[in-house]
């Protein structure tokens, strides 16, 4: 649920590396031995495919075993990951339920898919749309009404326009994102009623017009359902979803209650360090608390596909549940979109939807294939190298889809327009999942670059294979990109007066367009003229240190009056203001860039008002040194060297004025 928190300057890079595996050796860690709970007629079930060299590969218990006994280890060590589960189910039953790795280091002990918890992250989420959509079947929601109708307090509407439901189970109420106390470790319990009303966020886009990921949505949603119900959250969901679906080891509770806790698996930042991490407080809980096995996930995941029953106990009607698979919206036609609360994955000639889960430590994902009815779970206890998790989960589902479900991607002609095309969409873009009220600075450092080859096809840095090298994009249609030798697609979406808004890929999920930015706002140009600019600051820095050195050194004197003098010295001090201020900015970017509890536990707001602060000294720097060029022009006999040095300095300076005030770097606000 936080996975742009990790490090958000490569927002988009660790969302998309590593999305497939190739062969792996035989297994160099333990399988778990426990039973699986895998019922011999559906070990024996067949469901043979053929993949591209025509050999087959049935979906039952024996195969799946193999598979993903000869792929998950290897992928484990090589991802530096302790351990993980999975869980497959067909027909509405498991098909496959295992155990990989260690759940604990210390101990050696490997993860029972039966009764080891996992903390599942935003795949709670699918949880909280449940139960909203029990309480629509109920007649006690309406998808469509205006959200204040069911709350205490007011959210403000945005140009007019309420937000309802169907905005937030399809994540796009238009609220920016949000991380302050999104995850805490100091084990007090939370209160979903006070998280929310003091840590609304702003507004930046209308509902219903564009995706953007939201977890204060989903806690909203959550509460919703507590104040209509006349439960608690955690009540409600343990009464009528947990029982039904006798998954007895799961709870969203915090801290986990006390029978649970020795069946939590430990977590790891990576498995090579071996340092127990302490328990995650996820706040606002409906977004992404649940702790629960892969077995009891299996229970959601045939309920899911089986018109909403598990085992003669119905959660949903089967007509609820369809409403709930249907596509609601997508930001381009033929792309995946979003269903009401999961998103489509759609691939391989399959109709896909899921949802993803990340806490700092705990990665999941979960995949309902509702054209083969086949379901499939799979969790990890460790952040790993390089995002090691997020690559593993990627790796195993792509290459389960190859194994059972292959098939031949089309290779369409390349469009006749494609080279002025590839000019017309080279540019750079930024995600709409972004907080502009405190981090517009630090978001605006995440923009990905498109950029045309002479050959007509397109590539961006964000986008690379597994070998490390960039993708390729070939036009195949009106501003409609395939992966050169690959499935995805990138799409472009115009105006009507045809300037590129944004573009989306299905080779991430589609929980966020990536806009484009124009003129000096791009990344591009801050690069570039705020590099300059800061090197000019710091060489008026030197220079005035070292004149003053050598001037000492000398026994001389600058040849200036008292007031000239004056005003040198108020620009210099001006300019130590701009440059104190711009590099305190960037020294604050790396830290939470290496230390995330910064940003997810409040740490970094005390930095936030000093850097305010001293953006107010910078800009009010920036008035005295174009003072003192005006005055230096205005001079007799000031060197011709001298005026240009001070009219550049006074230009970089106004440059990085705009800069701190574009970007809100004065804004004292602390909402992030």
């Amino acid at each position: 649920m936080n996975r742009y928190v990790k490090c958000l300057a490569s927002l988009v890079a660790t969302c998309i590396t590593g999305l497939a595996m190739a062969q792996v050796p035989p297994p160099m860690q333990p399988a778990s031995t426990t039973p699986a709970a895998v019922p011999a007629s559906a070990s024996a079930a067949v469901d043979s495919t053929a993949n591209a060299s025509g050999q087959l590969h049935a979906l039952t218990g024996a195969d799946l075993s193999n598979f993903f006994d000869g792929l998950v280890p290897f992928a484990l060590r090589r991802g530096d990951v302790a351990g993980g589960v999975i869980s497959v189910v067909k027909d509405g039953k498991v098909l496959f339920a295992k155990g990989y790795g260690y759940n604990n280091l210390k101990q050696r002990t490997v993860p029972s898919p039966a009764d080891t918890l996992f903390r599942i992250g935003s795949t709670s989420k699918l949880f909280t749309w449940t139960a909203v959509m029990q309480l629509v079947q109920a007649g006690k929601l309406n998808l469509d009404s205006d959200v204040n109708d069911y709350l205490d307090f007011k959210i403000p509407p945005f140009q007019g326009k309420p937000i309802t439901l169907r905005n937030l189970l399809t994540q796009s109420p238009g609220f920016e994102d949000t991380a302050r106390n999104l995850i805490a470790t100091d084990g007090k319990p939370v209160n979903l009623e006070h998280y929310l009303k003091t840590h609304l966020p702003a507004r930046i886009f209308p509902p219903g017009h564009v995706v953007a990921y939201s977890n204060y949505g989903c806690g909203l949603a959550g509460y919703i359902v507590q104040r209509v119900s006349g439960q608690s959250f955690d009540d409600y969901v343990e009464q009528h979803l947990f029982k039904p679906l006798d998954m007895q080891h799961s709870t969203f509770r915090q801290p986990l209650p006390v029978q649970f806790e020795p069946l939590m698996a430990a977590s790891y930042d990576k498995a090579s360090d071996g340092k127990l991490q302490p328990f995650e407080i996820v706040d606002p809980a409906p977004a992404g608390a649940m702790s629960s096995t892969a077995l009891d996930m299996a229970h959601f995941m045939i309920a899911q596909l089986q018109g909403g029953s598990y085992d003669g106990n119905s959660i949903l009607s089967p007509a609820t549940t369809t409403l709930m698979h249907t596509p609601q919206r997508t930001d381009a036609p033929g792309m995946n979109g979003y269903a009401l609360g999961f998103y489509q994955e759609n691939r391989n000639g399959q109709t896909i939807i899921g949802h993803a889960g990340d806490t700092d430590y705990f990665h999941t994902d979960l995949h309902l294939m509702l054209d083969a009815d086949v379901g499939v779970f799979m969790s990890f206890n460790s952040a790993g190298n390089e995002g090691g998790a997020e690559v593993i989960r990627a790796g195993i589902f792509n290459a389960f889809l190859d194994r059972y479900f292959p098939v031949a991607t089309p290779q369409l002609p390349t469009a006749a327009t494609a080279k002025a095309d590839a000019a017309r969409v080279a540019g750079w873009y930024l995600s709409s999942r972004r907080n502009d009220s405190a981090l517009r600075m630090l978001y605006a450092l995440t923009q990905t670059q498109v950029s045309a080859l002479p050959d007509g096809t397109i590539q961006s840095a964000a986008f690379m294979n597994p070998s490390g090298a960039p993708m390729h994009w070939r036009e195949v249609g009106p501003l409609k990109y395939q992966q050169v030798d690959g499935p995805y697609h990138l799409d472009f979406v115009a105006a009507a007066n045809g300037d590129i808004r944004y573009w989306v890929t299905d080779s991430l999920p589609p929980v966020m367009v990536f806009q484009t930015m124009t003129g000096l706002r791009t990344l591009g140009s801050i690069e570039l003229l705020g590099t300059l600019s800061l090197l000019f600051l710091l060489a008026t820095l030197l220079s005035w240190l070292c004149g003053w050195l050598v001037r000492r050194h000398y026994g001389r004197r600058l040849e200036l009056n008292v007031r000239q003098r004056r005003f040198r010295l108020w620009s210099r001090l001006g300019v130590v203001a701009l440059f104190v201020t711009l590099l305190g900015w960037l020294l604050l970017m790396v830290s939470m860039a290496s230390d995330q509890s910064l940003l997810l536990q409040g740490g970094v707001t005390s930095w936030l008002y000093l850097l305010y602060a001293l953006g107010v000294l910078a800009l009010l720097g920036v008035v005295l040194v174009v003072i003192h060029m005006v005055h230096s022009w205005m001079t007799p006999r000031r060197g011709r060297w001298v005026l240009v040095g001070e009219t550049l300095l006074a230009l970089a300076a106004i440059y990085l004025a705009w800069l701190i005030l574009a970007l809100r770097m004065i804004s004292f606000n602390v909402h992030y």
